[in-house]
């Protein structure tokens, strides 16, 4: 199982994304760019941000 805290890298966002790989909180974190901060499209644009960030749980 693997984990994101969207705080870890947008401060203050209180958002956390849990799923079985990295794969699956990515779904989580593009739709949620788009949803809570405003990115354009669901896109791969923050990935980079993301990935370091996922620990396992």
């Amino acid at each position: 199982m693997k984990s994101f805290a969207c705080g870890d890298i947008i401060p203050g966002c209180g958002a956390t994304f849990g799923a079985a790989d990295d794969d699956g909180i990515l779904v989580q974190t593009r739709r949620h760019a788009v949803e809570a901060h405003g990115a354009a499209e669901p896109g791969t644009d923050s990935d980079p941000r993301v990935r370091p960030h996922i620990h396992d749980v």
